[in-house]
This record gives C-alpha cells, sequence and structure tokens, in this order.
C-alpha cells in the first residue's frame, strides 16, 4: 500500500473515533478528542484527494469509516449484529475494493 492510500485508511481510522466521539462523549475533553479526530480525518482525506481522485477517495473513505463503524458498535457498545450487517458489509467492502482495484488500473 503507498503512503497516499494509507492516508485513507488513517482518515478512516480516525472518522470512526470521531463518529464514536460524537455519540458518546460526556466531557470537554472526550469533545476536544472528538474534534482533533474530525480535524485529522478529514485533513488526511483532503490530502489524499490531491494525488488520488476524489470520488474514490471519498468511497474508499466512507466505506472503511462505515465498516468500521458498525463493528465498534457491535463490538465496543454490545449492538445487535445480524447476517444481513454482514452481508451488507461484504457487499460495501466489495464494492470499495473494486473501486481501490479500477482506480489502479487507470493510472
Amino acid at each position: 500500500m503507498n503512503k497516499v492510500w494509507l492516508r485513507v485508511v488513517i482518515a478512516a481510522f480516525f472518522e470512526v473515533a470521531w463518529v464514536i466521539g460524537l455519540k458518546h462523549a460526556g466531557s470537554a475533553l472526550e469533545w476536544g478528542w472528538t474534534l482533533c479526530a474530525i480535524i485529522i480525518s478529514f485533513y488526511l482525506m483532503i490530502m489524499a484527494g490531491r494525488d488520488l481522485a476524489v470520488g474514490t477517495v471519498y468511497a474508499v473513505f466512507v466505506g472503511i469509516g462505515t465498516v468500521g463503524t458498525v463493528l465498534a458498535e457491535s463490538i465496543l457498545f454490545d449492538a445487535p449484529f445480524f447476517v444481513t450487517k454482514l452481508a451488507l458489509i461484504i457487499l460495501l467492502l466489495s464494492g470499495v475494493i473494486s473501486l481501490k482495484m479500477l482506480s489502479n488500473q487507470v493510472r
């Protein structure tokens, strides 16, 4: 994985952090960490968009972030996990992987 795609993956990791923070932050410090995660996430995504197709960067960013958020809510907060959710996550990931593979062919 090259440096630009690593930025997208790290940005998606911070996206998961700030989405969790938006729901569960209760103190000024937690809100501060949430704000930092938002800034880092979008900064890295914008920087990646300078070198890659913006639509592909955004789709991969949102796809990884969505999968991470669903998994985090199930693992960390005991949210129910259904087979349908798993099937839709696999469908989403296959689309994200396909977009990345297609962007590699275009360049």
